[in-house]
């Protein structure tokens, strides 16, 4: 009987969120939107903003009441950070007159040269030179783009993850590059590894630190005390790398959307 309830309790489709967009009204009367979510998953009150705006998780503990108290303490922090969101991401990627990319916290020059296949190969001065049919879609030049990025990456973690597998209790099964709304990493329960594309953007120390925070999450699932002295055995500076993330990875986000995307 007991086996029977824990077979029951594994099989038992998880509850999903229940969302609401709210709409507040600013001494301005301006209008902004906030969807908010209710997600039994969630420990605590969170304000994110992303490319799609405003979102308030609410866990299950917390009533309607210390929701709006905690987004209205915070409104100031959203309205600044939407306004900030409006500003960004208009640095498409114009084929034969895109003259700099960003990579590795830095920006590198481009250059077009016309050829007869696409590609992308390094050039001189650290930069990048895409080989360039004229005649080639937008899409495909695009997409050219964010296979360079991701070979980057993998380049990146290939020299950096021999340094830290001691002390691990496995590889992870697979490294996945991919575009996120929110996220710079997460480790499935299989032990696939996915990194978040824009992290070829920001500074290499930066990229490393996530590479760390999703290894140690082999050693420790969740966020406890133990967790974070993992990190910190491993990377000391992970305070200050973490905090150029919370200040500057929308912009990060938004830029390489525009690259890729037109």
């Amino acid at each position: 009987m007991r086996g029977l309830r824990r077979l029951i309790a594994r099989t038992r489709p998880a509850v999903p969120p229940q969302r609401e967009t709210l709409v507040l009204t600013l001494a301005q009367g301006r209008n902004i939107q906030v969807l908010r979510v209710r997600d039994p998953r969630a420990r605590r009150l969170k304000l994110t903003v992303n490319e799609q705006g405003g979102r308030l998780t609410v866990p299950p503990h917390a009533s309607v009441r210390d929701a709006e108290h905690f987004l209205h303490a915070h409104l100031p922090w959203l309205v600044d950070q939407l306004d900030r969101q409006a500003t960004l991401g208009d640095t498409a990627l114009v084929p034969g007159q895109t003259a700099w990319l960003p990579l590795r916290g830095c920006e590198v020059p481009l250059r077009w040269q016309h050829a007869r296949a696409l590609g992308i190969s390094p050039d001189a001065d650290d930069g990048v030179c895409i080989h360039w049919p004229p005649r080639a879609a937008p899409a495909a030049v695009r997409r050219v783009l964010r296979d360079f990025y991701e070979a980057q990456g993998r380049a990146d973690v290939g020299r950096w993850l021999p340094t830290y597998l001691p002390g691990l209790p496995r590889a992870p099964r697979r490294i996945l590059f991919k575009r996120t709304r929110s996220l710079w990493g997460s480790l499935t329960v299989d032990g696939s590894l996915m990194l978040d594309l824009a992290l070829l953007l920001a500074p290499p120390a930066v990229f490393e630190y996530v590479l760390v925070h999703e290894l140690c999450h082999l050693l420790h699932r969740d966020h406890s005390p133990r967790f974070w002295r993992e990190v910190e055995s491993r990377c000391p500076d992970w305070r200050r790398h973490r905090d150029l993330l919370k200040q500057d990875g929308m912009r990060l986000k938004a830029r390489l959307r525009a690259l890729l995307t037109g």
